[in-house]
């Protein structure tokens, strides 16, 4: 081994110590596991004697935390169950379209989502998870900057006043640009550093579309401040087939209960434990071999229920 070999060595040597000394530590990691759904008494009852510690409840129309029919009796009934049964909630979901093309209808869904945002406020809801808008007439930077437009003008001084954040979950169906790191980018690019926006982020939903849960994570990992655990297991078999746009419509994937589809779980929560993440993630049932298209709620049914106690049973070797 010569000189320089050996001084070489030791030089790597300092910067992988360097490096490790550097590394972040962390106690145990605790972030609260809980459930989404509609709010019932029922449902928080279930959620806390199964030891979930959070939620994420529906807010939109029509559902049981209607913000638009909410009255200050039943802003308090809620809270009092909230209390009694020790249950955080991290974030409503209210999925709408921010900039309808139709203008009529974007009047009366930013009127509505004001109003979830205010309901948020008085029961002390950090997030409201939603798509993030989309007018398909438009091209893709001039429906980015309307985004922008419209939540500067109708939702963020309304954010400001009840300290809640926006948070756009990666679903492709709704009328949604954030399905994606594409979409991600141009809309935080386009809000610049506003403390208003950020990921309300879904593994499931990049699975379906191919594209890396993992690598997205890392690389949005100070966007994301909310998390849905749901899996998607694509059927090879009938995808081979048919392509992802099959003649008969045969349906090549589902959404199941997280461990029982494609994604590495042991991978993504290596993300979130490395880089600090201590908020809620909470389990997202729409898993078809455990009710979740038979379950006429608002009461969570006994099959549906079952998806929830399945899943936290395999999560709890990642999460306490």
């Amino acid at each position: 081994m010569t000189r320089r070999t050996v001084l070489g060595s030791f030089a790597v040597a300092a910067t992988t110590l360097k490096a490790q000394t550097h590394r972040p530590r962390f106690h145990e990691w605790k972030p609260k596991l809980g459930v989404l759904g509609p709010y019932t008494p029922a449902n928080v009852e279930f959620a806390k004697t199964q030891g979930f510690t959070n939620m994420i409840l529906g807010s939109s129309r029509k559902s049981t935390l209607d913000a638009e029919s909410m009255t200050d009796a039943q802003v308090a009934s809620v809270k009092s169950t909230l209390q009694k049964y020790g249950m955080n909630v991290s974030a409503f979901q209210v999925t709408q379209n921010h900039i309808n093309p139709d203008p009529q209808k974007r009047e009366q869904e930013n009127a509505y989502f004001v109003k979830a945002i205010e309901l948020a406020g008085k029961l002390g809801v950090p997030y409201i998870g939603t798509a993030s808008g989309k007018d398909p007439s438009k091209p893709f930077q001039e429906q980015i900057d309307e985004i922008v437009r419209v939540y500067n003008e109708k939702y963020f001084p309304a954010c400001q006043k009840n300290n809640v954040r926006i948070l756009w979950e990666p679903w492709p169906e709704g009328p949604n640009l954030a399905t994606s790191p594409v979409g991600f980018t141009a809309l935080f690019k386009g809000f610049g550093d506003s403390p208003y926006v950020g990921l309300q982020y879904d593994p499931s939903h990049l699975v379906r579309q191919f594209m890396d849960p993992i690598q997205t994570a890392w690389d949005f990992k100070d966007k994301i401040y909310d998390v849905h655990l749901k899996d998607t297991e694509i059927f090879w078999q009938v995808l081979r087939a048919g392509g992802i746009n099959p003649v008969n419509k045969a349906h090549w994937w589902t959404y199941r209960i997280p461990g029982t589809g494609s994604i590495n779980w042991r991978e993504f929560f290596d993300v979130l434990q490395s880089v600090g993440y201590t908020g809620a993630m909470s389990i997202e049932q729409e898993d078809p071999f455990y009710g979740a298209d038979n379950n006429p709620g608002p009461d969570f049914s006994e099959e549906f229920k079952m998806g929830f106690i399945m899943a936290k049973r395999y999560l709890n070797q990642y999460v306490p």
